[in-house]
Parts: C-alpha cells; structure tokens; sequence
C-alpha cells in the first residue's frame, strides 16, 4: 500500500514571473517527460508528414501560409519547435530543405523513431545556433515562442538567420483564450481572468521550481514585438472551427472553437532597412 508521503505530488498551477532560464529548464524538462504521452495522444491526427497549425486541423496544403507551392522547392527551412518534425517532414516532400530544431531530447527521439532525411537540431530558440541568412523560410507551429518570456530575443535570432525578405509565420494559442478556463465545456465559456494580465502560468514543484510555463501576449503585444523584433506583418490568421473536427484538444473543442478563437496563424516577412 502506497504511504501518503510516498503518492506521487500533484504540480501547483500559479501566476507568477518566470524568467527565462527558469522558462528554458522548465520547458526542455517538461517536454521530455511528456513527449511519449503527447505523441501518442495525438500523433494520429497530426499525421507523420502533416503541416496542421493547429488543433482545429487547418493544413498548410490548403492554407498556404509559407508562400506559393512552387517557392518551397529547394529552399532552406528552419521549423522551431519541431517536435517529432511532422512539418519538416511535409515539407521535404514538398522539395524543401528543412532542419528541425527542438529544446527537447526526447522529442527529437520520435523524429528519429518516425524517420527523417534531414537534420535534428537540439537548441533553444533564442540561441540558434546557425549562420546569419542560413534560410530562406522559417516556421513553428505551437513551437517555442508560447513558453519564452522574452519574445523580442526570439524573434531577433529568427531575423538574423532568415535571407533578406524572408518569411517567418508561427502559430500560437489565441490570446482571448486566456481570459477564459482551459476547458473544453460549457465552463469554458465564462470569462474567468482579464485578458490584459500577462502574468505567466507556471505549474510548479513541491519546492517552487517551475516545471512547465507558459507566457501570456495580448494581440497587440504580439504585433509589437514582432516590429521591435525586425518583421512586417503581413496577415494574421484565425482558423474557425471545421465542421468535420469532432475532437477535443485540452481546452480546444468543437463547443468553443465555434464561439471563440482558438489559434492565432501570424504571417509575417523580414523588414529591411528604408523599406
């Protein structure tokens, strides 16, 4: 019989600041000890060779938010974020050249596990470790930035390793969706917080250490750190909720994604000097 000391600790779901090592430690931990579970969760409706930007299952075949079919054909792309790199996959068979970087070990793992023909990269995304311009295209999808507190740093180094005029586009989760509970029901749909605090949510150890975090950004504060960070917004997308999806997703579901959006899709370009 398993003594009370002995049951395994529940973490502690608070809002607090979260710097960013403590952000970086937290995520690489937190991703290795769940990747098995996440994968298998929901590694059929991702798909091995699948481009979705999200929970709601829009596929980048249809949406087209990295450029035009024919631009991918040999160019160098950089996925942040990758997990086990079904993106990256996709878009090798596309004709392009990705690299799939990821903090996690084990994440990286299941890349291996599922097969690739490009390289693994093990990296943070706010030291990535490639030459200025190394590509002509970067992306992530629900990759990275959602769990850095300083989104600037992150956008800074995606400008310095993109070519002149190149694109970056990420998803993220939507930011009213802060405002409400993360559940999929009916009590998910009652505004609980206020949309403009960007305390960060941290799940936390019996002794305080942060073990998984996530940071808040108004829309605003997307757009502005996206221009401090160097880029021109070029479109922002919100997926509605399509009919055919019946599943839920943590707090994704058909319920809310009707009602309230889930994802935000930022398609954004390189800004040069006196352009």
């Amino acid at each position: 019989m398993i003594q009370e000391d002995e049951q395994k600790y529940e973490p502690q779901a608070v809002r607090r600041t979260a710097e960013y090592a403590e952000s970086s430690r937290a995520s690489r931990g937190w991703w290795d000890r769940n990747a098995d579970e996440y994968q298998m969760e929901h590694g059929t409706f991702l798909g091995d060779d699948r481009f979705v930007w999200g929970p709601e299952g829009l596929d980048e075949a249809e949406a087209r938010l990295l450029g035009p079919a024919e631009s991918l054909k040999d160019l160098p792309v950089l996925e942040i974020g990758a997990g086990a790199a079904q993106c990256s996959r996709w878009l090798a068979a596309q004709g392009a050249r990705p690299v799939a970087l990821d903090l996690s070990h084990r994440q990286l793992q299941h890349a291996l596990r599922i097969g690739t023909g490009f390289p693994l990269v093990e990296a943070d995304a706010g030291a990535l470790p490639f030459a200025d311009g190394s590509f002509g295209l970067v992306c992530s999808a629900y990759g990275a930035v959602p769990f850095v507190p300083d989104a600037v740093k992150v956008f800074r180094e995606v400008r310095r390793v993109l070519r002149p005029g190149g694109r970056w586009v990420f998803s993220v989760t939507h930011p009213v969706r802060w405002a409400f509970p993360d559940e999929p029901g009916p009590e998910g749909l009652s505004v609980a917080a206020s949309y403009f605090d960007r305390t960060p949510y941290v799940e936390q150890d019996e002794q305080g250490r942060a073990i998984y975090v996530e940071h808040h950004r108004t829309v605003g504060d997307w757009v502005r750190a996206l221009v401090t960070g160097g880029f021109r917004l070029l479109d922002l997308v919100e997926p509605e909720w399509p009919e055919w999806n019946g599943q839920e997703w943590g707090g994704w579901s058909p319920l809310r994604g009707h009602l309230i959006p889930g994802t935000a899709i930022f398609v954004c370009e390189r800004e040069e000097p006196g352009a």
